[in-house]
């Protein structure tokens, strides 16, 4: 079997969404207004799909939309997210997923995107394009009664106050809110009026319907919103008598840790709740050491989460700041795509360029996108074999230049 690989028409929009469907698992029929929303929200461009030759059909999908992600230090790099990415069964190991990303990466290096951005969804499969893990999630399961949490107590302690407010509110506040955010937070990504939509069901696809939740708001005492939480919670009785009640926290964004603290403090004294689903954290999120009993908060996710690929290391490496000053050169391994070179970084003044003196370290693309956030460990990849050391005492350099005080934080699926 044969295949194309191209930009999409837009009559072939329908059958495109049904193959992310069938590839997704989902066997959900694709309706007319699923379509017209998927055209109004994106780049005809960028969608990506194989058509089998001998068919007409539609056997694989890509799709990529811009997006900002911030760095240490605060800045934003322009990324090519990846989205709705799948191969049927009946045409896997045909390279057909290696065409698309290439045919992605190719016109995002074309663009001046700087990085190209995923969540994968199974972990061997994005390293061999230039992709590497660069932020984690942990998700926790508070049990409540044990927490050990004064009930009897109301009000945030600190002058501030939360209120129950409705969708439309948080249309209003959240943009500001989650951009004041991840302005301090890297591996944060930037979220459109879109995302909004969806999140406060404005906008809904039929196979994704909205479910209704609660949301509330912390203001400090000069009324400034610092805080925002969406959750959701079930309705379970044991013995018709007790309710057993969990909270699933869909989205929680404090400025402040006086915000972040009473918002938790919040969800965890919600009355017939027994347990609190945090969502998805930074692995060294506060949450835990908020409570009195710490190990009330016990993990039930731990895993990768957003993968970066570096396709412009010159504005990659120039665009975040440095724990400690430092002169590294990187020989960076990216056969057939835009990362390829040898680079002199200077962390002290965080300029990066093309150089030809010799390499203090070797690495492929993957691991330095691995590194670029200041998640992972040089010193670690070195042990592993995915960074080798030309000049002694260079690991341990690049893993102080590198690191971070707190670890990246993604919290959004794309």
């Amino acid at each position: 079997m044969s295949a194309d690989v191209r930009p999409i028409a837009a009559s072939e929009l329908t059958q495109w969404m049904q193959t992310v469907s069938t590839g997704f698992l989902t066997a959900s029929p694709v309706t007319e207004s699923d379509a017209a929303q998927r055209a109004r929200h994106s780049d005809p461009d960028r969608i990506i799909g194989a058509f089998d030759r001998d068919t007409g059909a539609c056997v694989g999908t890509l799709r990529s939309f811009r997006q900002e992600l911030t760095v240490p230090g605060g800045a934003t790099v322009v990324s090519s997210a990846l989205s709705n990415v799948t191969v049927l069964p009946t045409h896997r190991r045909q390279g057909l997923l290696t065409r698309m990303v290439a045919a992605d990466a190719a016109a995002s290096a074309e663009r001046g995107d700087t990085v190209s951005t995923l969540i994968a969804a199974e972990y061997p499969i994005y390293g061999r394009y230039g992709y590497g893990p660069a932020a984690s999630i942990t998700e926790w399961e508070v049990d409540v009664p044990r927490a050990g949490l004064d009930l009897r107590r109301s009000g945030t302690g600190d002058g501030g106050r939360i209120d129950l407010v409705d969708t439309a509110e948080v249309r209003r506040v959240g943009p500001a809110l989650h951009d004041r955010l991840r302005g301090e937070r890297h591996g944060m990504v930037s979220r459109d009026e879109r995302w909004w939509a969806l999140a406060t069901g404005l906008e809904a696809f039929s196979h994704r319907p909205y479910r209704e939740g609660f949301q509330a708001v912390y203001r400090t005492a000069d009324g400034e919103v610092a805080g925002l939480v969406r959750y959701t919670a079930d309705d379970v009785w044991a013995d018709a008598k007790v309710p057993m009640n969990t909270v699933r926290v869909r989205d929680l964004l404090a400025a402040t840790p006086a915000a972040e603290r009473a918002l938790w403090h919040f969800v965890c004294s919600i009355d017939w709740v027994q347990k609190v689903r945090s969502g998805y954290r930074a692995p060294d999120d506060l949450l835990p050491h908020l409570l009195p009993d710490p190990r009330a908060a016990r993990p039930v996710t731990a895993a990768d989460f957003l993968w970066v690929r570096v396709l412009d290391v010159v504005r990659a490496l120039g665009a975040r700041t440095y724990a400690v000053p430092g002169t590294l050169v990187l020989e960076v391994r990216d056969p057939g795509g835009p990362a390829a070179g040898r680079y002199r970084l200077d962390a002290g003044t965080g300029e990066c360029a093309r150089t030809r003196q010799a390499a203090d370290l070797s690495l492929d693309v993957s691991a330095l996108g691995a590194l670029y956030l200041g998640d992972e460990s040089a010193v670690r990849l070195g042990a592993l074999g995915r960074v080798a050391e030309e000049r002694p005492g260079a690991l341990a350099l690049a893993d102080a230049v590198f690191r971070t005080a707190r670890r990246p934080w993604c919290p959004d699926v794309f």
